[in-house]
C-alpha cells in the first residue's frame, strides 16, 4: 500500500528482455540505502518487487500483463519514473490509499500552463467514469491528486509548482500516456451498487 506522495524522481538505467517479461534497472540512490530484496516499490504507479540491488540501482521484473496494461512497456534507458516506498503502519497518510494496481492507461488531452501552475485534462476509458468524482482522489503515474472536474471520459487536475518539479508530471504534454489508479473506496462502492438486489 502507498500514499501517492512521490519520494524520488529517478531514471531507468536499462531495460533487459527476460522473456516473457522485462527487467527494469532503475537508479534509485535516494531510497536504495534502506531497500531490501523483496520490498514493494511503487514505480510510476505500479507496485513492483525489488529482485536485485547494487550500487544504488534497483532491479524490478515486469511481466506481460504489467507491460501491456501500463506505461511500463514504453520505458527505455533514460526514461524518468516516480518512486515511492510502501507505507508503514505508523506512517502519516498524506495523500490517499494507493494500491499500485493500475486500472487504465490514460492520456493527456490538454495542458494549460497558468503561470507556475499547470492545469491538465486527462482522457480515460469511459467504463471508469463511476470511479472518478470531482474533489475525489486519483493517482496519476503514482502521484496522489485531487480531481477538479470530472466528465464521462475526461477529468482535470491542477498541479502546483512543487509537484511539477519533483515528479514526472512536469514533463507531460498533450498525447502523453499515464498510468491511472482510481480511488480504492470508489471501486468498492461501485461494485456494491452494481450487485445490489433490486428493491
Amino acid at each position: 500500500m502507498f500514499t501517492g506522495l512521490v519520494e524520488f524522481k529517478a531514471s531507468v538505467v536499462s531495460v533487459l528482455e527476460v522473456p516473457p517479461g522485462r527487467r527494469l534497472r532503475i537508479a534509485a540512490q535516494a531510497i536504495a540505502a534502506d531497500a531490501a530484496l523483496g520490498d514493494s516499490i511503487c514505480v510510476s504507479g505500479c507496485c513492483l518487487t525489488v529482485v536485485a540491488m547494487a550500487d544504488g540501482v534497483l532491479d524490478f521484473e515486469a511481466g506481460p500483463e504489467t507491460l501491456s496494461r501500463t506505461t511500463l512497456g514504453q520505458l527505455q534507458a533514460g526514461s524518468p519514473v516516480n518512486l515511492e516506498r510502501s507505507l508503514r503502519m505508523n506512517d502519516k497518510l498524506g495523500g490517499h490509499l494507493v494500491t499500485g494496481h493500475i486500472d487504465a492507461v490514460g492520456e493527456v488531452a490538454v495542458r494549460n500552463d497558468l503561470g507556475e501552475w499547470s492545469e491538465f485534462w486527462f482522457r480515460f476509458p469511459k467504463s471508469y467514469a463511476g470511479q472518478i468524482a470531482a474533489k475525489g482522489s486519483i493517482a496519476v503515474d503514482g502521484v496522489s491528486l485531487t480531481v477538479v472536474a470530472a466528465e464521462p471520459e475526461r477529468f482535470s487536475v491542477q498541479l502546483i509548482p512543487h509537484t511539477l518539479a519533483v515528479t514526472t508530471l512536469g514533463a507531460l504534454r498533450a498525447g502523453s500516456a499515464v498510468n491511472l489508479e482510481t480511488d480504492l473506496l470508489a471501486k468498492y462502492v461501485e461494485r456494491q451498487l452494481a450487485f445490489r438486489p433490486n428493491a
